[in-house]
Formats: structure tokens, C-alpha cells, sequence
């Protein structure tokens, strides 16, 4: 089996009818039961400040916190990640690489803003998950292209661009590849 990790896996234009149409999703985790995974550049219509509204925080009138709130992917939208440059001390946290850890507990929201917040950060409601197998055989089926991580795609990349520009890291202008499928 191979680990799909910290990649980024890029939808082909197949997936146009679908959740996933034009995704990019970071894999959290890939095992033999099955992975999981957040979408990174589909935005929902909330910001930040919204969503610390929402848990009454105290919200700073800070540039950054006026970023979209992303989709992390159909499951459990109600629960939020912070995907974030690596910063130890918060309740609930992950190294998923070097460069990325994942957090889960209310602390790292209540720090966005403010100088204890990680550097870099995302924020998803929801993650996307794959049964033991399943991932695997959609990207033999040609829904899915695979690049290691690039923390630049992740904190740096206008949300928009983000799918274009994974796709170019692989030297492919994706506006030019069909939704048609065939077999030869």
C-alpha cells in the first residue's frame, strides 16, 4: 500500500458533478483502515470572526481573521480543524509532517488573531473520509492526482488558485484536461 500522507490529492475535471468538483485535499491520514482528509480550498460562507461568534470568543478586529472558513469535507461538519504550522501547547494536536499539525480543541481558535496563534493557519468544518480500499481505487479510476504536500499551496495560495496551482506542481494546465473517460 502506498501512503498517502501529507499529499495533496487534486480531483480531475470527472469529478465535475460531484462534492469534490475542482477539490484539493490535504491527507491527514492513510492506513489500512481508510483515510481521512481535509478539503483545503472550498470555501463556505463564513469568516472567521463569524465562526468565533459563534463559540463567543472574543473576536480582535485583526485582518487575518476575516479569511474564509473552508469545507473540510461532507463529514462531520460541525466539527472544525485548525490546520496550522507546527506550534506545540494546545489540548488536542497532531504532527502530521515537520511543516503541518492538525488541532481539534477550542484553544487554538480562541488564540487566532492574536500573537499566540500560529504563524500559518487554516480553518475547516467537516473532514473527508475514504473506508479501507476506497481511496486507493478512485485514484485507479482517475478521479484523483497525488503531490506531496506544499505548505505554500496550503497557507499562502489564494483559495481559488489553490486547485490550478496544485495541478501546475505536476506540470499539467488542468483547464486542458477532459471529463471524458475512456479505455484504449
Amino acid at each position: 500500500m502506498i501512503n498517502l500522507e501529507n499529499q495533496l490529492l487534486i480531483a480531475m475535471p470527472t469529478l465535475n458533478n460531484s462534492y469534490f468538483s475542482k477539490s484539493v485535499i490535504y491527507v491527514c491520514e492513510h492506513n489500512n483502515e481508510g483515510a481521512m482528509g481535509l478539503v483545503i480550498n472550498l470555501p463556505i460562507n463564513m469568516s472567521l470572526n463569524e465562526l468565533l461568534s459563534h463559540i463567543e470568543a472574543d473576536v480582535d478586529d485583526n485582518p487575518i481573521m476575516n479569511q474564509k472558513v473552508l469545507t473540510g469535507g461532507p463529514i462531520a461538519t460541525q466539527r472544525g480543524f485548525v490546520l496550522h504550522s507546527p506550534q506545540q501547547g494546545w489540548q488536542s494536536s497532531l504532527a502530521l509532517s515537520q511543516d503541518v499539525m492538525i488541532t481539534t480543541s477550542k484553544d487554538i481558535l480562541m488564540a487566532l488573531g492574536t500573537d499566540e496563534a500560529p504563524k500559518e493557519f487554516l480553518v475547516t468544518l467537516g473532514y473527508a473520509g475514504w473506508s479501507s480500499g476506497q481511496l486507493e481505487e478512485e485514484i485507479k479510476e482517475n478521479a484523483w492526482l497525488t503531490i506531496d504536500a506544499d505548505n505554500d499551496i496550503l497557507f499562502n495560495t489564494p483559495i481559488e488558485q489553490r486547485w490550478k496551482k496544485a495541478a501546475e506542481k505536476l506540470g499539467i494546465d488542468i483547464a486542458h484536461l477532459s471529463s471524458d473517460i475512456g479505455h484504449a
